[in-house]
């Protein structure tokens, strides 16, 4: 027998433990690492180390004791908190840093005739791991408690009088949040948000993430403002070590408004203002409760909350669809979903991207700094106290003024200019996406069909890697050597550069370069004399085969790939999405295209998820340059988002210099290999003349699925393409004879999708 537990002995010996799955993420993203980083050190698969992280499959020797290392000096640097049951405390306000004591958990309202769910009786997203929350301290759950018969959601209006006596159930027959959706657990089991809804009885039901739903007891807004804190286990985990916990949010449907004192609509004053009057009954209930709002008030979007004491944060997020709180542009018919389907909506956004802060623009631009937070902890002091330090690699807590030639208009740093004056290529970085087009040619013309193509969120391809200034000012500098690994503005003449001759993968090509927009400027025209251009768009010119001499340049040493982990957690949640809605990775051109066909009908709720997600990249990346808005405000003053840390136009300038040039590349690529030249360019979208109606017929791939190296590739992945639309010729020659005017050619990409032409090109 002792032979026998000698073997069992080394058996468990030779391989070391792990920490459950979840807590494996938790570990890897509290030191800031990102998969792709685990997996290089391991060397695996960065597909590989996710799997580990999800549960799917478990690391095996030689790589299982190198990650259990590697597990267990995170777990003794980022020590597991206890589960209070309550949202966890941020971190402490910047000056000391302090480790905050667990507390208990509030106990809940006095037991009425609801019966609380037993943690035996949940039920988690499918998909996704189980992580049963613990009960309520001091309300002992049921010893065979079963979730009673699930109602169907409610709408906004009406609903039958007789409810279910439970105080949080899980419907029976509910919809998976979607795969790869991590499910809540610990002091935010009930996820990150609600959706409210009142019945005819004046009964407010939550709705949340995985089916779950909660009954409401607040009667007032300070009420349920209180409860959201103290009982409603709604946040969301921080996403980097640095950061802070995700305030939880709650949506207020029209019947939710009617029963907390709000107008459903707000009223034409009300909306030009983008807030409810100061004198409004609600926001007196606040104050008397010493709730607070934020300077933008009670809005579509609101923040309420109490200073933090002792650390610990006292905020709630507001979400008013009936307000137009969720814009259609990014959300579609998302704010006409029943209770449930909106918050599953919100739920896997908020999941695979973060808890929604204000549209998805904001919430892109605020995701930043939550995975790249300004600040950590020192080292204890002598007196073990911590305190707030800049934490490197980030963009810092200080606002930066822009080089002169980055700025805006009416930034103050141009405040000495004369008051109507114009500044041209010389005087002003102008960095923006494509707009050109050109008359077809004869051949062109005797083709049938007009086929676009669209690179899948280019921007986020594009900050991919992107090497930005950090949080150190511009240095100006006269008479550069220009070096493509130093980010900033750089004045130099680049109409030499002639298309009809240009390396193309280091050879020598020659091409027709009329029919090819420039990559320097926006508008495809070739530059004529010094202009400002980003890092990247001069090291294009050095890529083509020329020689570049700088009069001039802002540039900034202290530099890093800042959005690396915006544009990968951008990039899995697009792709999961994707994946749910039955468009997967690594699918050959065929049945990518089969795939894409009609797949936003398959699933609509997760079509509107990646909507959001396509909207928060851009979104985000417009962010980086908010310009002045409203009334009183006069050139050379200040305007409020010149106060963040990420105003930062030059970051805006070199991701979409990087997607222009990305798509002048493939597109140069192609030309070189087939002869084929695009007609028009919309931001990230080309149109070709061809034979047949799809990509195929644009795109030389070979019986083994491979095409031109450099070019355009179909795909889900970002930086890849899809079939945007196809259209006759005959199509196209019709709307550039009703669109011609003043000599300038209408832009087909603009009309590829759907063919309709409802105005003239405008160039909005």
């Amino acid at each position: 027998m002792s032979e026998l537990f000698d073997a069992v002995d080394a058996l468990v010996a030779s391989r070391s433990p792990l920490p459950p799955p979840t807590e494996r993420r938790r570990l890897r993203q509290a030191h800031a690492l990102t998969l792709d980083e685990v997996a290089a050190a391991l060397g695996v698969r960065r597909a590989t180390v996710g799997d580990w992280e999800s549960g799917k499959t478990e690391p095996r020797p030689p790589q299982r004791e190198a990650y259990a290392r590697l597990m267990k000096q995170l777990a003794q640097l980022y020590p597991a908190l206890e589960s209070t049951g309550a949202p966890q405390e941020d971190t402490a306000p910047p000056g000391t840093f302090t480790d905050p004591a667990p507390k208990a958990p509030p106990a809940p309202p006095a037991p009425t005739d609801r019966v609380p769910e037993a943690a035996a009786g949940t039920s988690t997203p499918a998909g996704t791991p189980p992580t049963p929350p613990a009960p309520p301290a001091a309300v002992p759950a049921p010893a065979a408690a079963a979730p009673g018969p699930a109602p169907a959601p409610r709408p906004s209006g009406p609903a039958p009088a007789s409810r279910p006596s439970q105080t949080s159930r899980r419907p029976g027959a509910k919809q998976a949040a979607g795969a790869n959706t991590p499910a809540p657990g610990g002091a935010y089991a009930h996820g990150p948000l609600l959706v409210l809804d009142a019945d005819s009885d004046r009964k407010v039901s939550g709705y949340g993430i995985g089916g779950l739903i909660l009954d409401v007891p607040a009667k007032s807004l300070p009420a349920l403002v209180e409860w959201t804190l103290q009982g409603a286990r709604l946040g969301a985990e921080r996403l980097h070590g640095s950061g802070k916990d995700a305030d939880p949010l709650l949506v207020l449907t029209r019947a939710a408004c009617e029963r907390y004192g709000l107008p459903v609509e707000l009223s034409e004053t009300e909306r030009h203002a983008g807030r409810l009057g100061d004198g409004h009954k609600v926001i007196k209930q606040l104050q008397r409760a010493d709730w607070q709002l934020t300077k933008r008030g009670l809005g579509p979007w609101a923040r309420i909350y109490r200073p933090a004491q002792g650390g610990r944060r006292q905020c709630v997020q507001l979400c008013i669809p009936s307000w137009h709180a969720l814009d259609d542009r990014a959300w579609g018919h998302a704010s006409q979903l029943d209770p449930a389907q909106l918050a599953r909506v919100l739920g896997v956004y908020a999941m695979r991207v973060m808890t929604p802060v204000g549209t998805t623009a904001v919430t892109g631009l605020q995701l930043m700094t939550a995975l790249n937070p300004p600040t950590r902890a020192s080292e204890p002091d002598a007196t073990g106290r911590r305190h707030a330090e800049h934490r490197p690699g980030s963009l810092g807590t200080q606002p930066m003024d822009p080089a002169p030639c980055e700025a805006t208009d009416g930034h103050p740093v141009l405040a000495h200019l004369p008051r109507f004056h114009v500044r041209g290529p010389g005087e002003k970085l102008f960095e923006e996406a494509y707009d050109w087009a050109r008359d077809m040619t004869d051949s062109e013309c005797m083709k049938r069909y007009l086929v676009g193509i669209d690179v899948n969120l280019a921007f986020g391809a594009a900050a991919n890697g992107a090497v930005v200034g950090l949080a150190s000012p511009p240095v100006h500098v006269t008479d550069p050597v220009f070096d493509a690994a130093l980010p900033g503005s750089w004045l130099v003449d680049l109409s030499h550069v002639d298309l009809s001759r240009v390396k193309v993968g280091k050879q020598w090509r020659e091409l027709d370069g009329a029919l090819l927009p420039s990559p320097f400027t926006p508008t495809g025209e070739r530059p004529e004399g010094p202009a400002w251009y980003a890092t990247p768009t001069v090291a294009y010119a050095v890529e083509l085969g020329y020689d570049v001499a700088p009069l001039e340049a802002w540039v900034r040493p202290e530099s890093g790939r800042f959005l690396d982990g915006w544009y990968k957690r951008l990039r899995d949640a697009y792709v999961d999405t994707m994946a749910d809605l039955g468009v997967a990775e690594k699918l050959s051109p065929a049945e990518f295209l089969k795939a894409m066909d009609g797949y936003k009908n398959r699933e609509r709720e997760m079509a509107i998820v990646v909507d959001a997600v396509k909207m928060t990249v851009k979104g985000g990346i417009g962010k980086l340059q908010e310009k002045a808005r409203g009334g009183g405000w006069k050139p050379g003053q200040a305007w409020p988002a010149l106060a963040r840390p990420t105003w930062r136009p030059d970051i805006r300038a070199a991701v979409i210099s990087r997607a222009r040039i990305n798509m002048h590349r493939k597109m140069l690529a192609l030309a070189a290999a087939t002869g084929r030249y695009p007609v028009a360019v919309l931001s990230d979208c080309a149109v070709y003349a061809a034979d047949g109606p799809g990509p195929l017929d644009v795109l030389p791939y070979d019986a083994d699925g491979r095409t031109v190296p450099g070019s355009f590739r179909l795909g889900v992945s970002p930086g890849m393409v899809k079939h945007e639309g196809t259209q006759s010729v005959l199509w196209g020659a019709d709307v550039l004879e009703r669109l011609g005017q003043d000599g300038k050619v209408a832009n087909l990409a603009r009309y590829i999708k759907t063919g309709e032409v409802t105005a003239k090109d405008t160039g909005e």
